[in-house]
């Protein structure tokens, strides 16, 4: 995959948000991290804690001393901003701004996208260093995000445009192995006698179409060998039920 967007990270207030910040960007292959005018601790043990794995890309951050230094071998910059800014500037969502951003990378070109203080957003001198601004669609009465979500929704973005390899739908089984089919018919024919026992399948014209249905339901549950055999256990502890309530013993 493509290295993607460079993630500039101005004037951070806390390094535990630097942190998260970079955990968000290497879960989705990102690994430009650059800040503008962090504090001098920013790099402390509570940024590597907090990038929980992410440390390379804690500590190959760039730090820069202003927004347009961190920005000045880039093409193209993206801000990030929730509020009107009063200037003339193309408005992108998350998902547009990646799409965009694939196709600078086809074309060679550099880029970035600019996060702001977790306080007080970007400054207006520093959205004026970018090209076009980026603005999450969110609940218009509630849209606060920390900065590490803010990152995460981009970079989540980013990496979704690039079309990864998904695994195709499944179920997960734990240790389990998936039945054979000889337990399986085991069990339907345990199952099928016990039916035939109590009188469920007492109508002989109905009869095959009922079991063939029952043993499609189970068929398509994907039964594990651990599973069939508690499915054993289920139909011997009812009929032991109903044999000693017939006889009158609880």
């Amino acid at each position: 995959m493509s290295s993607g967007p460079a993630i500039i990270l101005v004037r951070p207030q806390l390094s535990e948000n630097i942190g998260t910040a970079a955990r968000a960007m290497l879960n989705n292959g990102l690994t430009d991290l650059r800040l503008v005018a962090p504090k001098p601790d920013w790099l402390s043990d509570r940024a590597i804690a907090a990038a929980s794995g992410a440390d390379r890309v804690v500590l190959g951050a760039k730090v820069f001393d202003t927004t347009a230094e961190a920005v000045a071998d880039l093409n193209r910059v993206w801000a990030t901003t929730a509020r009107n800014r009063f200037m003339v500037k193309p408005v992108d969502t998350p998902r547009t701004a990646a799409a965009a951003m694939l196709d600078l990378t086809a074309q060679g070109v550099k880029f970035g996208v600019l996060f702001g203080p977790e306080r007080t957003g970007l400054e207006n001198d520093d959205i004026v260093q970018a090209d076009t601004v980026v603005t999450v669609p969110l609940n218009p009465d509630y849209s606060s995000l920390n900065l590490a979500q803010c990152v995460l929704l981009i970079a989540y973005e980013w990496y979704q445009a690039q079309g990864p390899e998904l695994p195709e739908r499944h179920m997960t089984k734990g240790a389990a192995d998936i039945a054979t089919k000889e337990k399986l018919e085991g069990f339907f024919q345990h199952l099928e006698r016990e039916l035939d026992e109590c009188g469920f399948l007492r109508i002989a014209d109905k009869r095959p179409v009922m079991v063939r249905n029952i043993r499609n339901l189970f068929q398509r549950a994907h039964l594990t060998g651990q599973e069939v055999q508690t499915l054993h256990g289920i139909v011997h502890e009812l009929v032991t039920y109903r044999h000693r309530k017939g006889q009158g013993t609880t």
